[in-house]
């Protein structure tokens, strides 16, 4: 055995990189439920190809999983990872940029072939050069032990290796001081009915913690002590886990069934997996055959008395326009949740962005009101299903919820609620007129199934089949009150504001300030996925001496009623995007602030590093359209920082992590 001494640490990030047929994801997932359910803070960024099978050994094909675990309450995943798991060449050159001087490189030397290196431009082998004397370099044979310690199973070879994700598993479970057993557990409910695969598995992840135990290759382990956080019982969750569970307590506290019309596409169909598995919760799961006709499913199961839901992503929002619009005509309630990729048309499938904003708000014909509302963060999804719940069903209404893949696929604790302190959601059908004494409905007069709640503005809302409450249904301009189609100039108008209307009058709360010295002169404001970098940017800047304010935006139509209140507070207005600058773009329209766009657009969140420079650069007097020239947009003749062609670059008005000179104004 080792003489290896133990390390105290408050916090780790852990990358582990590989082809994406490794199963870095699964070896990802398995160290992220050991670290929740030792009580470490966490939060998880996984990263992997669009491709179901990309060329093996290239950088095309490498997938990712990192992970931060923490003794304290902690914002994102980690900038840069302390310790970099490289299964091969490809997976090394990829990441190794981000590994810090001093940090910690595990590489599997079995992968590190002429052949390998050559794929990805290596001449040699690189880890033997003076780059690498930075790092804390363990050449590891992981294939060749890994197929050592499963020898006594009859599996092939090629099933052999596989298993080396479970020997890098066990040798960062090993270093982090964890045990094994529910690793082990988790195995045996995924290769049960394989006995072979599971031995082989189990075996391979005891040989890499072995491996860790007895080398003298480490140094030291490392023990991360779990989190103060609120008491409670945790579970790690994923924000499409989380969104499932919101819509299912959702139904319940509403007393409806829930029904999901949708069409599978990434980063979204982990909400048709999880609400599949939870019928007995009165959820009914419809896998259509197009995105239209998901979402005309479940508009119809609406108009039957259901929580009607669909989910999708960029390219499926854009197919359901035209649903979304019947939905606003019968002004029926209709849940939309829209996990936002890299666009335009397929886009970056497997990589996040916050470029739908404007599509949800606008992209509809005519004037078309909807409810629109982010999470920001994995278990926020819970708290936001349960809000557009709340708003589809008490203002008759379409609500989208702007998720992104970052949130959909990362993971963080979740404090479970106690089911019975979760509000109920009033949904207030219409009821049938009462019977008189011989049998028959009692006249009360045409119903009028577009008459309207004066406090929400909400219609009434009439389940089919009840004797008294026939009225017609469909895409034509309604009459006021009565629903027959209408085609006079003064109703259209009157229907048009009062659907705009409604939306206004949700009840939103308002807009919420975290300014500790109440001094602040900048003001970071962000929505969705942005939550967490800014949050650590904001700390970090603070903790440098910097008075900086942050607000973050959930309710995003309609705008909290304080939202201009609270801009005109602040000298300066940061607007952190993963996209081109749309919020910004909104806020510039409706309020006289000084708004600078902060953007990026690279397919991966912002780091909270990259943040924090651009803060730190707003009180240096330098944010700046040069600013931060690796993430600028860089079209040579068409948009550049000299000459004539800079004109044109003013008047697009906008860079990626900065803004044009013309945007900036004191």
């Amino acid at each position: 055995m080792g003489n290896v001494s133990k390390t105290k640490l408050d916090k780790v990030v852990i990358r582990i990189a590989g082809d994406s047929g490794d199963g870095m994801q699964l070896a990802g997932d398995q160290f992220t439920s050991e670290a929740a359910a030792f009580g470490n803070d966490l939060a998880t960024q996984p990263n992997y190809p669009a491709e179901i099978r990309a060329p093996q050994g290239t950088i095309h094909g490498v997938s990712s999983f990192q992970i931060q675990i923490a003794d304290y309450d902690i914002l994102t995943a980690g900038d840069r990872p302390d310790v970099l798991v490289a299964m091969n060449p490809a997976a090394l050159k990829a990441n190794i940029d981000d590994l810090p001087s001093g940090g910690i490189l595990i590489v599997n030397s079995d992968e590190f072939t002429k052949r390998n290196l050559t794929k990805v431009g290596y001449e040699s082998n690189p880890l033997g050069s003076p780059a690498f004397e930075a790092f804390q370099v363990h050449e590891v044979a992981m294939g060749t032990l890994t197929i050592g310690a499963v020898e006594s199973v009859d599996i092939g070879k090629k099933d052999a290796e596989r298993c080396k994700n479970m020997f890098a598993l066990g040798l960062l479970t090993w270093m982090y001081g964890r045990t094994v057993d529910s690793i082990e557990k988790f195995l045996g409910s995924k290769f049960g009915k394989k006995p072979a695969i599971l031995a082989a598995n189990v075996l391979a992840l005891h040989a890499g913690w072995n491996y860790g135990e007895t080398t003298e290759a480490f140094a030291s382990e490392y023990e991360i002590m779990p989190a103060q956080l609120p008491q409670g019982r945790y579970r790690q969750i994923t924000g499409n886990t989380a969104m499932a569970y919101g819509l299912v307590t959702a139904g319940k506290s509403a007393d409806m069934p829930v029904f999901l019309g949708t069409y599978p596409i990434t980063p979204a169909s982990d909400i048709l997996h999880e609400l599949s598995k939870l019928k007995q919760f009165d959820v009914t799961t419809f896998q259509a055959e197009d995105e239209i006709a998901g979402i005309g499913a479940a508009l119809g199961a609406s108009y039957g008395g259901a929580l009607g839901v669909t989910s999708t992503s960029g390219p499926g929002l854009a197919l359901k326009s035209e649903a979304i619009g019947l939905a606003v005509m019968t002004e029926l309630p209709l849940v939309i949740i829209d996990v936002q990729r890299g666009g335009p048309s397929t886009g970056l499938p497997t990589k996040t962005e916050q470029s739908d904003l404007l599509q949800a708000l606008f992209g509809r014909n005519g004037e078309s009101p909807v409810a629109v509302i982010a999470p920001q963060s994995p278990s926020d999804c819970f708290e936001i299903a349960r809000e557009a719940a709340r708003i589809a069903v008490t203002y008759r209404t379409p609500v989208i919820v702007l998720s992104d893949g970052a949130i959909a696929n990362g993971s963080e604790p979740w404090l479970l609620p106690d089911v019975a302190d979760l509000p109920p959601i009033e949904k207030n059908l219409a009821t049938a007129p009462a019977a008189g004494a011989d049998g028959e409905t009692e006249a009360a007069g045409e119903y009028l199934p577009y008459a309207r709640d004066p406090e929400t503005l909400a219609r009434d809302w009439a389940v089919p089949g009840e004797p008294g409450l026939e009225h017609r249904i469909g895409g034509l301009e309604k009459a006021n009150g009565t629903g027959n189609i209408s085609y006079t100039a003064e109703n259209h108008d009157l229907m048009t504001r009062t659907r705009a209307l409604r939306i206004a009058l949700i009840d939103v709360p308002d807009l919420e300030v975290d300014d500790p010295s109440g001094e602040a002169d900048v003001l970071v404001v962000g929505w969705g996925s942005s939550y967490g970098p800014i949050g650590e940017a904001v700390r970090r800047a603070r903790a440098n001496g910097h008075r900086v304010a942050r607000a973050h935006v959930r309710h995003l139509n309609p705008l909290p009623d304080n939202i201009g209140e609270v801009l005109a507070k602040y000298n300066r207005v940061l607007v952190p995007e993963m996209n081109l600058g749309q919020l910004a773009m909104l806020l510039k329209a409706r309020f006289p602030a000084q708004i600078q766009p902060i953007t990026k657009v690279h397919g991966m969140a912002f780091s909270a590093e990259e943040l924090q420079t651009a803060i730190e650069a707003e009180f240096a007097g330098r944010l700046t359209h040069t600013e931060h020239d690796k993430y600028r947009l860089a079209l040579d003749g068409v948009i550049t920082t000299t000459g004539e062609p800079a004109a044109r670059n003013r008047r697009i008005g906008h860079t990626a992590t900065g803004t044009t000179t013309a945007n900036r104004t004191r």
